[in-house]
């Protein structure tokens, strides 16, 4: 929990790319500020990221990670472990409920992420980590050119991404373990040249640098790479329970400046609807953290007329 003596007046939950951010920002235009740090965002599940500007060597999650959050402290931040179990209006601000202790600040900022969806593979996290197994083709499709890559699926979001893939090499098999009536590009996945397996995987077995599926019929098939396209579910819930807008995909809608519905509450990263990218939620948190000063200079009455 924060110091005794200390009294926010903005409140980030979550301490990923998008909350440490807006996190430097707000203590850089000398806001007293407080970001709540459920523990492993999903950038610590990065092993190395090689399209994350100004590193062209590549760098760990955990890297950025740390260095974001060393550069929030150094600009006054409080960060600090726990879970906001519930947000709520309070008058002209928030009160937030944390570990049995109430915090009120006067603006707030979710960058509460999202949850992936794992394949159902013994040692996934552990495949993960060693880059086997990879969430985001946008950030690493280049690593798989000319490489053989499964991507499992469950609908129509299997077959984008399989397609997606095509960009970078032409052995890409799509394994869709769903019903077969939710995949139904079946004739444009012929037509790009991706090999279609409908049956579930039974077992998967890592051996050094390559992933064996066991898929129907016991049948053995070695990749390179394995790309999880099974989607993830939005941290919307304290949002959802103010009555904030969501898009169809349950992530929240924001305006131009990253303002939820809701007055003076404000959403940066993957919790927002777009591209789930290190770069997009450090930029959506630049964004939220200077209208959130701004908008309360005008509350404070200090700032002129246009």
């Amino acid at each position: 929990m924060p110091s005794a003596s200390f009294e926010p007046e903005a409140l980030i939950v979550g301490a990923g790319p998008a909350g440490l951010t807006a996190a430097a920002y707000l203590g850089r235009f000398r806001r007293r500020t407080l970001v709540v740090d459920a523990g492993d965002p999903r950038a610590c599940w990065i092993p190395i990221s090689h399209n994350m500007p100004g590193f062209p060597a590549g760098v760990a999650g955990t890297d950025i990670l740390q260095r974001m959050r060393d550069q929030a402290l150094e600009y006054g931040a409080e960060i600090v472990p726990g879970r906001v179990e519930t947000l709520t209006r309070d008058g002209d601000g928030f009160t937030a409920q944390i570990g049995g202790r109430s915090i009120r600040a006067r603006i707030a900022l979710l960058a509460t992420g999202v949850i992936d969806h794992h394949p159902d593979l013994p040692g996934v996290e552990r495949a993960i980590q060693r880059s086997l197994v990879r969430i985001c083709p946008i950030c690493d499709g280049y690593e798989a050119t000319d490489k053989a890559v499964a991507i499992i699926g469950h609908d129509d979001k299997g077959a984008r991404e399989a397609a997606f893939m095509r960009t970078y090499s032409e052995r890409v098999t799509l394994i869709h373990v769903g019903p077969a009536s939710a995949l139904t590009r079946h004739d444009e996945l012929d037509r790009l040249g991706v090999e279609l397996i409908l049956a579930p995987i039974e077992a998967v077995s890592i051996e050094q640098d390559r992933v064996t599926a066991l898929t129907w019929g016991g049948r053995a098939r070695g990749f390179d790479l394995v790309y999880s396209a099974l989607g993830t579910s939005p941290n919307a819930e304290l949002a959802q329970a103010m009555g904030a807008r969501l898009a169809d995909d349950g992530r929240l809608e924001v305006d131009l400046h990253q303002g939820t519905s809701v007055p003076g509450l404000y959403a940066a990263g993957d919790v927002v609807r777009g591209l789930n990218q290190i770069a997009v939620a450090t930029a959506e948190a630049a964004v939220a953290a200077t209208d959130m000063h701004n908008r309360l200079r005008r509350i404070d009455g200090l700032t002129v007329s246009d």
